[in-house]
């Protein structure tokens, strides 16, 4: 961990948005939303593998969404590090409303024209479907508190896909039609983000990496 002088000295602290590791569902095409869905094995493995490469960075504070699919994926860079995790549901991914459970196939038989509407970027409400907005402002939200834990430090989030893409556009003052064109963060990739601590302003340092 940094000591108190060198936070001092240093004015930027990094965040990492860590998306979880693969679920069945994943591998199915079938969207997951807020459905509490359990790691695969091919999951667990690629969890464990990135954790020692994430350690290495000497994370200062671990956060977590409180899915158990991030739960796990954040369990061996807990055993790692020996840092507490702490669990927050604003960090959650997007409630896909009646789309949570099925495929996109399955959808395309059920919901023809509003799964249309969604891979057209349009907001869907007849299915119950949470807001872009409201999601970005959740996780944009938990973000900034967590800048308060290590200032001048490394905190990991795991979080989930589409959440980690909102409340990064968020951050940015992207509007949200912009995170539609950047690539779909990957099992256990990761987001890194720059907060200037003096400047209160948020970089974008790299995007889907692994290591």
């Amino acid at each position: 961990m940094a000591s108190d002088a060198a936070r001092r000295l240093c004015a930027v602290t990094r965040v990492l948005l860590w998306r979880h590791g693969q679920t069945e569902y994943n591998a199915d095409n079938r969207i997951q939303g807020q459905l509490d869905v359990a790691l695969s094995a091919l999951g667990r493995a690629q969890a464990a593998e990135v954790a020692p490469r994430l350690a290495a960075l000497d994370p200062d504070a671990l956060f977590s969404s409180d899915l158990v699919r991030a739960v796990d994926t954040m369990a061996p860079l807990v055993a790692l590090t020996g840092k507490p995790v702490t669990y927050d549901e604003r960090v959650r991914e997007r409630h896909f409303g009646l789309f949570q459970g099925h495929t996109t196939a399955e959808l395309a038989d059920r919901y023809p024209a509003e799964l249309a509407a969604w891979r057209a970027g349009d907001q869907v409400d007849e299915v119950g479907m949470e807001p872009r907005d409201v999601v970005a402002k959740r996780v944009a939200s938990a973000l900034h508190d967590y800048l308060a834990s290590a200032p001048g430090g490394t905190i990991v989030v795991a979080t989930h896909g589409g959440a980690a893409m909102q409340g990064t556009a968020r951050v940015l003052g992207w509007p949200s039609e912009l995170s539609r064109t950047v690539v779909h963060l990957g099992n256990c990739h990761w987001t890194d983000l720059r907060h200037d601590d003096d400047r209160g302003t948020w970089r974008l340092y790299a995007h889907n990496v692994d290591r």
